[in-house]
């Protein structure tokens, strides 16, 4: 899915909302008891072809389709908070139904074209009514920079995606809520929101609910967003399967990540690092903490990183100042990071990493995400609850040192030899790399040693792979009592497109 679809901009000023609405009484069924009734039903996709205006637009047409103050947008909400309705089109064709929680009752708002002004580059006459179209996501506004201006911080559009910013910061990486068959033989699914629900604010939280469907399951988003500095989210997801999966992704995370320090001749671009997430930490059960670069393959890779009830996992930008990216426009320094902390044990499974090839910025090619060791079973109820906290902050390595960069480039002195370096934010007394590859591979030279700053340790080493076509590496240093004094760095290396290492 494009990751550019997700957000579309809007400067509506705010004014009073005149939508038209029907108001039902607070007694309606919640979105968790239709979830789990549907569970009963065969699966009935609603997606009908759109009607014009919204039918076969390109995507500077779409753009076209803006929401009006008052109407669809800057709709008040609460003291704080206000929200704006997205239009179909594009890549949003399937409806969703959407209620505002007020005083007086759950308020379905009805959707309508009139809600919207056209641009007139694309559009002729617009009709007073679409056969078959609805809204497809909304975005939630809050003071998180300025206490007189009106931010987004949430927005949720397509399948059961939504991302989320703090202060500072422009939308990055995505969460959903939930993958099934990612990075798996088959294709993909795409559960899809069918019915969100915005409650009454609470000071400064807000709670949202939607409820998800798909041909293997139903499920449901209950999402306690927390805006500022960082924006927390405090989330349970209940999922109510139709058939067995095996294949389930819990808590995903949704990134891109075209070219870095570790491999820059992926992309020939006057920019050094193009990414929106370049490592994924995880603190798993044992408290162990490991960090894994992520990368651009030449072929589709899934790493599995098995455990116990994990304490964390997330996708970081780790590099925040404008020179590491030289791009005035993305501004991938102030993209987020993202991290999931569960809320109650997950019992046994892995953190998943699936990392796919791209030649371009415009699509998500990484997912993290927590999967179960024990199939979901139909007719049965699965919860999940845990913590998404969107940050600037850089990973939190406890008492350990963090990993301030990491490295690698051709030995060219050494045909099919590949050169790694990693500093460390300490300096270490008597440090010993302990550098390990799958069989196969070979480690060269290595060594530890204060770099002239006086304040970080690098480790360097060769790797040779031989006949070796993928090959995973460690790397953890640790004193001459075998205390732990870095990270756990894990690496898996894959040939080159062109073949070379």
């Amino acid at each position: 899915m494009n990751r550019r679809c997700f957000l579309l901009g809007s400067t509506a000023l705010l004014a009073s909302a005149t939508l038209p609405a029907t108001v039902q009484a607070q007694s309606e069924p919640s979105l968790l008891d239709l979830a789990r009734a549907a569970q009963l039903r065969p699966y009935e996709p609603n997606t009908m072809p759109l009607a014009p205006p919204f039918a076969d637009l390109g995507y500077d047409a779409f753009r076209g389709v803006r929401p009006l103050p008052g109407k669809a947008a800057m709709i008040p909400h609460g003291a704080k908070f206000a929200f704006d309705l997205l239009p179909p089109g594009l890549y949003f064709p399937d409806p969703i139904k959407f209620d505002q929680v007020t005083e007086g009752g759950i308020r379905e708002i009805a959707f309508s074209p009139k809600l919207f002004s056209f641009d007139p580059r694309y559009f002729d006459d617009i009709p007073q009514t679409s056969h078959g179209a609805g809204f497809t996501g909304f975005r939630l506004r809050y003071p998180v920079n300025a206490p007189d201006r009106l931010d987004e911080v949430l927005v949720m559009q397509g399948a059961s995606y939504f991302r989320a910013i703090g202060e500072a910061m422009v939308y990055g990486l995505s969460a959903r809520t939930v993958a099934i068959g990612t990075g798996g033989g088959g294709p993909e699914e795409f559960p899809r929101f069918t019915h969100v629900r915005l409650h009454a604010a609470e000071g400064d939280a807000i709670r949202v609910e939607g409820m998800i469907d798909s041909p293997s399951l139903t499920g449901h988003l209950d999402l306690t967003l927390r805006p500022g500095a960082e924006t927390e989210m405090d989330i349970v997801t209940t999922f109510f399967p139709r058939v067995e999966i095996t294949d389930i992704g819990v808590a995903p995370l949704t990134s891109m990540y075209l070219k870095g320090p570790m491999l820059a001749a992926v992309s020939d671009d006057f920019r050094p690092r193009v990414h929106d997430s370049d490592v994924l930490v995880i603190e798993n059960g044992a408290g162990e903490i490991l960090w894994r670069p992520i990368a651009n393959p030449r072929a589709v890779e899934t790493s599995a990183f098995g455990d116990t009830s994990p304490r964390r996992f997330g996708l970081y930008q780790t590099a925040r100042a404008y020179e590491d990216f030289q791009d005035t426009e993305a501004r991938y320094h102030d993209r987020p990071s993202a991290f999931v902390e569960p809320l109650e044990p997950w019992g046994a499974g892995a953190v998943m990493l699936v990392e796919l090839p791209t030649d371009d910025e415009f699509l998500d090619n990484t997912v993290a995400f927590w999967r179960p060791e024990a199939a979901l079973q139909p007719g049965q109820e699965y919860r999940f609850a845990y913590r998404l906290t969107w940050t600037r902050d850089l990973p939190d390595m406890g008492v350990l040192p963090r990993i301030l960069q990491n490295r690698s480039g051709q030995e060219h002195e050494r045909p099919g030899h590949r050169r790694y370096v990693i500093d460390v934010a300490s300096v270490l007394e008597d440090p010993t790399p302990l550098i390990s590859s799958s069989e196969g591979g070979e480690i060269l030279g290595a060594s530890a040693f204060v770099l002239p700053d006086g304040q970080s340790t690098r480790i360097t080493f060769l790797f040779a792979p031989h006949e070796l076509d993928t090959a995973e590496i460690r790397m953890s240093l640790r004193s001459t009592n075998g205390t732990p004094q870095s990270p756990v760095w894990l690496h898996r290396w894959t040939r080159k497109r062109d073949g070379d290492v």
